[in-house]
């Protein structure tokens, strides 16, 4: 995650640590990995992450790119400003995030808004199909953890992806089910459980304060006052090894299980140094985990919750 962080009225909505160098390095060690596609938002760091993006891939026109609208900014004071969902607002945010990310065309447009009720969203989507026409973007969808949305969406002609959250601590086996039904692409969020799954936090890691794991207004619950959730962590050392299977380590292992999942599954682990990047990268060597082994992890960590239609409301 680069791009440094953004503000709300709950306070700091980013990660700490971000740094603008050592971003750049990241995206090109992405490129040089084999990695194309590049998961943003006009939230993330207020804008300044896309312009980030733009300066890293210019001049590489493979590179794909998904982002976000839904979110008022204030580039300035780098302030999120609260939803924007009028769909006269539409057409000039998608022309501020091509101008953020000096291209023509967006790949693929989310909506940013997870909960936003579907009478609300319709109208967004129709301003976005006129995007299309006018080739500002190439398809678009939602990032959304709601099946029942994604349903009252999928049969858009344009409408081709949602971003959901998944992980081995956080199963969607509903919204996996939606996205095979409506042959959809699942962009995943949240892949590594913000960072938990990464192996690098034990029970005594303290998040900054100006880091959103600590801030207390996430929607999962990898992080407690700003230390790791004690049940993720036992939850993650009951199936380390066989995440770590073959020599995989438990970042590759944590993809490979989504890969396991469904062909359609394409998770957007964040990163924010060129190691972690080179690290993600292996995973394509290794590719899926064994079935055999996905089995065993889902039997040890049991019912793993969701955010989907059972989601307490």
């Amino acid at each position: 995650m680069f791009g440094s962080p953004g503000f709300g009225n709950s306070g700091t909505l980013g990660y700490a640590g971000s740094d603008d160098a050592e971003s750049l390095r990241t995206i090109h060690a992405a490129l040089a990995n084999g990695i194309r596609l590049f998961d943003t938002a006009a939230a993330y760091g207020a804008g300044h992450a896309e312009r980030l993006l733009a300066k890293a891939l210019k001049g590489r026109p493979g590179a794909m790119i998904v982002t976000k609208i839904g979110i008022a900014i204030d580039e300035k004071s780098r302030v999120l400003l609260g939803e924007e969902t009028d769909p006269v607002s539409v057409m000039p945010a998608i022309d501020r995030c091509l101008a953020r990310l000096e291209r023509d065309r967006i790949d693929i447009l989310l909506l940013h808004l997870n909960d936003l009720p579907v009478a609300r969203a319709e109208p967004m989507f129709k301003a976005v199909e006129d995007a299309v026409s006018a080739g500002k973007i190439g398809a678009y969808g939602w990032s959304t953890d709601l099946p029942t949305s994604v349903r009252a969406m999928a049969g858009l002609k344009g409408f081709i992806a949602v971003e959901h959250a998944m992980n081995i601590l956080l199963d969607a086996p509903v919204m996996q089910q939606t996205v095979e039904d409506a042959g959809l692409l699942a962009l995943i969020r949240s892949p590594l459980g913000m960072g938990v799954l990464t192996g690098k936090y034990d029970a005594q890691s303290q998040i900054p304060s100006t880091d959103v794991r600590a801030a207390g207004n996430t929607v999962t619950d990898y992080f407690e006052g700003g230390r790791p959730n004690p049940r993720s962590l036992r939850k993650l050392d009951s199936v380390r090894e066989l995440l770590q299977t073959d020599g995989r380590s438990l970042v590759q292992g944590a993809l490979g299980w989504l890969w396991s999942k469904s062909d359609r599954n394409i998770p957007v682990p964040g990163a924010r140094t060129v190691g972690q990047i080179e690290g993600i990268a292996g995973a394509l060597a290794f590719g899926p985990l064994p079935l055999s082994v996905v089995s065993e992890i889902d039997a040890l960590m049991g019912e793993g919750g969701s955010l989907a239609e059972d989601r307490p409301r």
